[in-house]
């Protein structure tokens, strides 16, 4: 990945996560932009969010953010100029999931075992 491509992850991940704290205040509480992965051409873009709450909180928020695209990616091209302003896919981010489950098996492996007492 090139510099540039880093730089234009982060910089639409800075301005995403402030167009939801300022227009979205109340719906976007409970979440949060992990990640932003923009291709090489600049076209496309996966937008990895990270929502607090059970799996049912959690596809409401999707299908809302889902559904707030269009006005999204329109103040984000106000803020951002680019030649291309990619097209933005909303998916779950579930690192926070997958890490939590590699620490709980990490602990477990380091666990003295358990010895049985004999009578």
């Amino acid at each position: 990945m090139s510099n540039r491509t880093i730089r234009v992850n982060e910089l639409i991940q800075r301005e995403l996560s402030a167009i939801l704290r300022k227009f979205y205040q109340t719906e976007a509480v409970a979440m949060t932009i992990a990640e932003v992965r923009v291709s090489p051409d600049l076209r496309d873009a996966r937008v990895f969010v990270a929502v607090i709450g059970d799996e049912e909180t959690e596809e409401k928020k999707l299908k809302w953010i889902r559904s707030k695209a269009a006005d999204i990616r329109a103040e984000l091209s106000r803020r951002i100029v680019l030649k291309y302003l990619p097209k933005f896919e909303y998916v779950r981010d579930t690192s926070a999931v997958r890490g939590s489950r590699i620490l709980q098996m990490i602990e477990e492996t380091e666990r003295p075992p358990v010895r049985k007492q004999e009578p």
